[in-house]
Formats: C-alpha cells, sequence, structure tokens
C-alpha cells in the first residue's frame, strides 16, 4: 500500500486522500472567506453641506467613507447596499474644524497673577498629561477635529505622550502637532518674580542666550518629538535676535517642520520673518510694514484675539480691559490690512484655562465680529489652518482621499456663525465622537 509522509508522519493511501482533501478544504474556505470581506462602507446623509472651497451649500449631501478616508462626496449620491447610513437628517455638515494655537497641556488660573507659577509648582508633568488628556476630549467635542499645540507651558515633553496616546488610541482627542518646550530667551518668559535663590525652579519655556544654544535645543527639541518649533520673538520688547532665531529656523527646515514666532510688536515682528518662520502668532501690536513683510515672506498670521473680545463683551466695566479694547481696534485695522494685501489667516484661540477649552470657536466668531466674512472664518479653521500645518492633502475640506473629519451643526454656519458655537456631531477618520441628532 502506498504511504506519504507529512512532517515526519507516514499516512497511507486512503488517509492520505482524506488528509489532503481536509487541507484543501480549509484552503478554499479560507480563501473564499477573503474574496466575500468587503471593507465597511459608512454613508453620512444631511441636508446641507458647506462646501469650503467654493462658499457654496450642497443640497442633500451623502459622503462616502471606507476605514478611514473619503471615498465620494456629492448630492444624492446612491448608498452602496449594506452601507452603515449616518442620517443627519436636516443638519448642515462641513469638515472638521482646526485650531492652529492651542495650549491643551496649560490650567492655568486667570484670576491669580502668580498662577502660572503655582501650577508649575504644584503639579507633576505626569498630572498635566492627564489635564491636556482632558482639555484635548473636550476640544474634539466641540468640533475641532485637528491642533497644532504651540507649546507645553512648562509641561516639557507631555505634548508629545499626548499626541502618541490620542494616535494609537488610549485617549480621545484631535489630530495633533506639538511644539513641546517653546524656545525664549533667557529671563523673558514665565514665570515672573520667582526668587532668584530657587534656581532649578521649572519655566514655561526652554531658555537661551545666544545662537549655538538655539541650534542646540532647537536640535534636542525636534529629536524628541516635536512636529514644529515655537520662538518667542519679543515679550513687550524684542528679545531673540535675528542670529539666535535664524540656526531655530535652519533646523526645523532641515527637518521639514515649521517655526511659529510668538511676536506682537512690529520689531518683534521683522526679527522673526527676517530670520524665517513660518507664522507669526498673535501681533497685536502690528503695523502695516509688519503685513507687508508677512505677504513679502508667505507666513500666516494667527490673530489669536477671540478670548479679548470675549473678555470685552461680557466685560460688566470696560475700564479693566481698556488694553484688551485697544487691541481689539488695532486687530480690525490689522484684519482689513491683512485682508488688502492677501495675507493668509489661520485660526487660534490660545486657551491656557480649564474654562477655556472647548470655547475654540469663540476665535472664529471673533473673527467675524472683527471684519471678515463667515466664509473667511471658516476657511481659516480648515482650508488655510491645514495648508499652515502641512496638512492640506489629510484635513480641512470634504473630499476624497481626505480624512473623514466631519462636524454638523443644525443651521447654516454662513448664514449664522454663532452655529459654530454648537456643534452636535463629530466623527474623527471616520469614527463618530458626539451625535446629539436623534435621527441616528
Amino acid at each position: 500500500m502506498a504511504s506519504a509522509t507529512v512532517r515526519g508522519i507516514a499516512f497511507t493511501s486512503p488517509i492520505r486522500g482524506m488528509f489532503l482533501g481536509l487541507v484543501l478544504t480549509v484552503v478554499c474556505l479560507s480563501a473564499g472567506a477573503q474574496q466575500n470581506t468587503t471593507p465597511k462602507i459608512i454613508a453620512v446623509r444631511a441636508s446641507r453641506m458647506l462646501d469650503v472651497n467654493n462658499g457654496s451649500i450642497v443640497r442633500d449631501a451623502v459622503i462616502l467613507i471606507q476605514d478611514d478616508k473619503i471615498t465620494s462626496v456629492g448630492p444624492s449620491l446612491k448608498i452602496p447596499a449594506g452601507a452603515e447610513v449616518v442620517d443627519l437628517g436636516d443638519a448642515t455638515v462641513l469638515p472638521g474644524l482646526i485650531d492652529c494655537h492651542t495650549h491643551l497641556m496649560a490650567r492655568m488660573s486667570d484670576d491669580d497673577p502668580q498662577g502660572y507659577g503655582l501650577s508649575l509648582l504644584t503639579k507633576s508633568q505626569a498630572f498635566r498629561a492627564l489635564e491636556g488628556a482632558a482639555d484635548a476630549r473636550i476640544t474634539l467635542r466641540a468640533g475641532f477635529t485637528a491642533v497644532r499645540d504651540v507649546e507645553s507651558e512648562g509641561s516639557g515633553y507631555a505634548d508629545v505622550a499626548l499626541r502618541d496616546a490620542i494616535n494609537q488610541g488610549l485617549v480621545e482627542g484631535p489630530r495633533m502637532e506639538v511644539a513641546t518646550r517653546g524656545i525664549a530667551a533667557v529671563g523673558r518668559y514665565f514665570p515672573f518674580d520667582i526668587s532668584p535663590d530657587l534656581t532649578d525652579f521649572p519655566t514655561g519655556a526652554q531658555m537661551i542666550s545666544g545662537p549655538e544654544e538655539a541650534r542646540r535645543v532647537a536640535r534636542e527639541q525636534i529629536g524628541h518629538g516635536a512636529n514644529l518649533l515655537k520662538v518667542y520673538a519679543d515679550w513687550s520688547v524684542p528679545t531673540l535676535t535675528i542670529e539666535e532665531i535664524k540656526p531655530i529656523v535652519e533646523e526645523a527646515h532641515k527637518a521639514k517642520i515649521k517655526v511659529a514666532a510668538h511676536a506682537d510688536s512690529p520689531d518683534g515682528i521683522r526679527n522673526a520673518l527676517t530670520a524665517g518662520v513660518d507664522s507669526i502668532e498673535h501681533g497685536h501690536q502690528a503695523d502695516r510694514a509688519s503685513f507687508e513683510l508677512m505677504k513679502q515672506k508667505n507666513a500666516f498670521w494667527v490673530p489669536t484675539i477671540g478670548y479679548y473680545f470675549y473678555a470685552v463683551d461680557t466685560a460688566k466695566t470696560p475700564q479693566p480691559h481698556k488694553y484688551m479694547q485697544e487691541t481689539l481696534e488695532r486687530t480690525r485695522q490689522n484684519i482689513s490690512t491683512a485682508r488688502e494685501l492677501g495675507v493668509k489667516i489661520a485660526n487660534g484661540f490660545d486657551p491656557s484655562s480649564a474654562e477655556a477649552h472647548g470655547k475654540n470657536s469663540h476665535e472664529i466668531i471673533a473673527m467675524t465680529k472683527l471684519g471678515m466674512s463667515p466664509i473667511e472664518a471658516v476657511r481659516a479653521a480648515t482650508t488655510n489652518a491645514a495648508e499652515l500645518m502641512g496638512w492640506q492633502a489629510k484635513v480641512g475640506s470634504i473630499e476624497p482621499g481626505k480624512y473623514a473629519d466631519i462636524i454638523a451643526v443644525s443651521g447654516d454656519p454662513i448664514a449664522d456663525i454663532g452655529e459654530l458655537e454648537h456643534v452636535k456631531f463629530v466623527m474623527k477618520g471616520g469614527a463618530v465622537v458626539k451625535n446629539e441628532f436623534s435621527t441616528y
């Protein structure tokens, strides 16, 4: 009787035939199962969709999603059989919003002038990271599916850990670019008025003096996971010099990442732009020459004016907020100048307290109060913001190939920009994070 050997076991002909038949059956069933497995398709359906590229409303919108990306979008698209349908009814969908100036690790007291130093003194970096996770969740649920976190405010590299934890699905939050520690001139950033005897008291940014120190800390921060670098070009007066900022820019651009500059004054703005930074954060005292240089250098402006606007708007008496009111008036003129010159504006709210996180849409609304049209303000928080982050191929609009980062509101945000304060539906990468529409 003929026999065969499989892994050292001898089989006679009848047994061999039964064994091989069983193997073939298993292989065929496995192949058939693979052929019959089709990727999950999700269809988001709503009465309206805001096309941020052309500013128009698409009626009876259908967005088809496979895995975490958008595959097709348009009016009354045919929904494939077996697709999971997310029916938002009489809602308006638009791209997930983007905040280009957050500090998710910052929960400082607005009322205590020593609140910053107290936070550094009493909170461990582990606790700061947990605070950041809470702020990330609040921010995402407010409709902001991506953020550029521009410095960890004394919590070291906790922002890198938070970004990575979000990416791994360990905690809930927006997509993040992180600037880690920030870079400032010695003695020119928080906390102030600390006893000189406390030589090792933690600082809000990494302090430097001189070009070589600047280059070293830039390399260090990039090595520890920074997606961008943040410099403080001024603090009441110009601080870092052009010669100090240049090596930071050089190291960042070699690593294919960008540099954001805190710069309020015309001199600070000029120094930062001359050194080659990619964005000016704040610019509250900028003049026309500042914006002409921004345009020449193709740099972005991130105004961060929402906090000032709401502080003044809700103040019982205007006197404590005189500086803020003056800043708002300058910003109104500067927005007009920036629009005239074609300077790109990106949205950034700059939250730093527990109360401010999740209120990021205040910035978008404030920009419309100060001269931008609603669609311009929405673009500042979508297409422009995505471009500043270098993510324009990934996020910022509802188009095939981009992440399915989608939000929805009840009304039309172009007719009433205040709708963005009441985001009722949030999807990130095809996963529903929040849904207050009862039809789903």
